[in-house]
């Protein structure tokens, strides 16, 4: 994003995680990788959480939501909510929650593949230099709809596990 002229934009936009002024979305991805719901456009400094839990999520009761740590409060009704387990502050994790963590990584590494398929789309990613109103949402959606179309003419394989 390039750097903001108005001072309060500028403190919106700042993110302290990437060190400079950027904004953000979520995505939410079905078993076939396909994005289902993609949220507006935040501000940098908001935090993931404050986000998903002002976007409804369509997701059918008994159904399985893989999360990050930056969702650690994060819960749904009738949604079986999966996490990493987060190091304690001076401990260390447990054999079988740092498994479990593994685990869940190498699920929600397809969804991280996806990330980098909308990201495929330079302007998502570099300094996007658009002052028009809804032109960084635009620009989201088209390559969102980039990725799924890519999605419905060559479906990734699932993931198979060797032994």
């Amino acid at each position: 994003m390039e750097h903001p002229k108005d001072a309060a934009e500028q403190t919106a936009c700042y993110s302290g995680k990437k060190r400079t002024h950027t904004v953000k979305n979520l995505l939410l991805v079905d078993q076939l990788l396909t994005i289902l719901l993609l949220t507006d456009t935040y501000p940098g400094s908001i935090h993931d959480k404050r986000i998903a839990d002002s976007h409804p999520y369509p997701l059918p009761s008994g159904s399985c939501l893989l999360q990050d740590l930056g969702f650690l409060a994060f819960a749904l009704e009738d949604v079986d909510c999966l996490t990493p387990f987060k190091k304690p502050k001076g401990g260390e994790l447990t054999p079988v929650q740092k498994a479990f963590n593994r685990l869940l990584s190498t699920v929600r590494i397809r969804i991280e593949h996806v990330n980098s398929s909308v990201k495929r789309c330079r302007i998502v990613k570099d300094i996007c230099r658009l002052r028009i109103i809804g032109a960084k949402d635009a620009v989201m959606e088209i390559a969102c709809s980039l990725h799924n179309f890519r999605i419905a003419l060559f479906p990734w394989q699932p993931l198979i596990k060797s032994e």
